[in-house]
């Protein structure tokens, strides 16, 4: 593919996830109306839905890598893209995030983020968001799954560091869980902003877990050397040199 068609068809490829979103929603809502169990179908559904369009329009080939966790954990995963959240949502059983309350709102996402698990919360209360969803599992008001976060908080292009927030520690001290980390190269091809996605190969990567009960500053000390590595080698592969 050209440079210059590249925005072109990075808009095409936009316009047809984002329109097949509705679609989807729909088609699954008396499934999901009834049981979790449709609304995590219908959400993977969709996610394979932009693995198919990102092959056939940008040329985008997708890849996950490891072994995707299927019991309860935590996920602490590189964050480069929206492609990163749908590669490791899709490649697990029971994904949640914890997500900015504002999303709640969102037509079709928001009314199916709060069915699959996710937890809406107030900046600056996601302890007590956790503390919550813990409650819940316990007395069985509340799934089990795979809760999906990013150490870093936010978005980075790749090749930008930035340093793994404590608050992640805070979590998986009180989750008391194994934590798999995840690596990824995915902002080589759909960046952060524009729509000119490249064509390539893009791989999320699923890490060796890393056992409950490590101190916080080990813990995150352990994390950042797990994934940082991983995602420069990643990248490396697919061409970048920072």
């Amino acid at each position: 593919m050209t440079a210059p068609a590249r925005p072109v068809r990075g808009l095409l490829f936009k316009l047809v996830i984002y329109a097949a979103m509705p679609f989807v929603g729909l088609a699954y809502l008396p499934w999901a109306l009834a049981s979790r169990e449709g609304a995590v179908a219908a959400c993977h559904a969709w996610c394979r839905i932009v693995r198919w369009a990102a092959r056939v329009i940008v040329g985008l080939e997708t890849e996950v890598r490891g072994t995707p966790p299927t019991s309860e954990v935590l996920v602490a995963a590189k964050h480069q893209s929206f492609l990163d959240i749908i590669l490791i949502y899709g490649a697990v059983p029971r994904g949640k995030f914890i997500m900015k309350k504002e999303l709640v709102w969102m037509p079709i996402l928001g009314q199916f983020a709060l069915r699959i698990g996710c937890i809406p919360v107030d900046r600056g209360k996601r302890g007590q968001a956790i503390r919550k969803m813990l409650a819940d599992v316990a007395t069985g008001r509340a799934d089990p799954g795979q809760l999906i976060i990013y150490p870093q908080g936010t978005r980075l292009a790749p090749g930008v560091k930035a340093p793994y927030k404590p608050g992640t520690a805070a979590l998986y001290g009180e989750l008391g869980q194994p934590c798999v980390p995840v690596a990824c190269n995915v902002g080589l091809f759909w960046p952060r902003a524009g729509h000119a996605l490249r064509p390539g190969r893009a791989v999320v990567e699923f890490l060796e877990p890393i056992p409950p009960g490590l101190p916080s500053a080990e813990f995150l000390r352990r994390l950042e050397a797990e994934v940082e590595p991983a995602s420069d080698r990643l990248m490396a592969e697919a061409g970048f040199r920072a």
